[in-house]
This record gives C-alpha cells, sequence and structure tokens, in this order.
C-alpha cells in the first residue's frame, strides 16, 4: 500500500479519533481536583506518538501496561483501568 492509499483510507478515522482524543484532555483539564495515574500514563503514550519509528504502537502499549512478569496472588479490583499505577511517576 503506498503512503496516499493509507492517507486515503484511515486519515478520516485517524482524524475523528485524535479529535475525541482533545475533547477528552480539555474536560480532564477543565474538571477540578488531583489527575491520578492514568493521566500521567496517557501523557507518557501522548509522547511516544511523537517519536519517530515504526514501533510506535508498542512503545504506547508499554506506557500504558503492568511492566510485571509474575501474576498476582489474588485479584484486588473487578475491572481494568487501561493503566498501570507505577508509571505515573
Amino acid at each position: 500500500m503506498t503512503r496516499q492509499q493509507a492517507l486515503d483510507l484511515y486519515f478520516m478515522e485517524a482524524r475523528s479519533k485524535l479529535i475525541d482524543l482533545a475533547a477528552f484532555l480539555d474536560r480532564v483539564e477543565r474538571s477540578t481536583g488531583e489527575a491520578d495515574f492514568r493521566h500521567a500514563a496517557l501523557q507518557q503514550a501522548l509522547r511516544e506518538l511523537d517519536k519517530p519509528g515504526a514501533d510506535r504502537t508498542k512503545r504506547v502499549l508499554l506506557a500504558l501496561s503492568d511492566p510485571s512478569t509474575e501474576p498476582i496472588p489474588t485479584a484486588t479490583t473487578k475491572g481494568a483501568v487501561g493503566a498501570y499505577p507505577s508509571k505515573a511517576a
């Protein structure tokens, strides 16, 4: 596939997702209170998007992922939150 073909096929979808993300970030910024680790993880993932290289998807996923390899003995929550708390630093 050529770059032109990729742009023709996927640009409008990517544009829509980017606008949705901007709207989400605007809502978070206008909100009161402190942000949690998810905001920091998302900010790191956004920085990964701006770096060159063909492995952006991997870097974004790693910015949001739990780096541990050992299973935990018991789940502490009932659902996923989409980011890992230690990434907030």
